[in-house]
């Protein structure tokens, strides 16, 4: 399976005569984040360093190492968010996702929370996105019950 996903990504960057940006950027639409096994596959077939590959992955911040899960909050961290009570929010999405210290992403894959410095929504601060849908006026209640509609319904109100 491993191989034949790659392969379709190694012909298109021959066809299109890619960059290691354009296999990591496919590699990631195709898996869903940047395989270490995929990687070192690639860089054996085309003789880069899988180093080169791992430095490109880690510069961009589009780029993610680790499985993300199926609904992706992103809590605005900017400074507008920061003074409405962004740290407040951001814990009691962590608290109810049960997210460990350091962790990302919910051991059952439906989740992941990412912070992020501003999403541009400053006059509608604080503001939480649920897979790239925003939230204004968040509060930390408002949070917690939106992730409840999300674990129930698969979306929020």
């Amino acid at each position: 399976m491993l191989e034949t996903k790659c392969q379709k990504i190694l012909d298109n960057y021959y066809e299109n005569r890619g960059s290691v940006v354009s296999i990591l950027q496919e590699m990631q639409e195709v898996f869903g984040y940047i395989r270490e096994d995929a990687i070192e596959w690639f860089a054996k077939k085309i003789n880069v360093p899988s180093s080169n590959f791992f430095g490109v992955a880690t510069f961009y911040s589009q780029f993610y190492l680790k499985p993300r899960g199926k609904n992706i909050v992103t809590a605005c961290c900017g400074t507008a968010c920061h003074v409405k009570g962004a740290e407040a929010i951001i814990n009691r999405i962590r608290a109810d996702l049960a997210l460990a210290e350091g962790e990302d992403t919910t051991p059952d894959g439906q989740f992941t929370m990412e912070n992020v410095a501003c999403v541009g929504a400053c006059s509608i601060a604080p503001v939480v996105l649920v897979n790239k849908k925003v939230f204004g006026g968040v509060s930390a209640e408002k949070a917690s019950d939106m992730l409840k509609d999300y674990q129930r319904n698969g979306k929020g109100k």
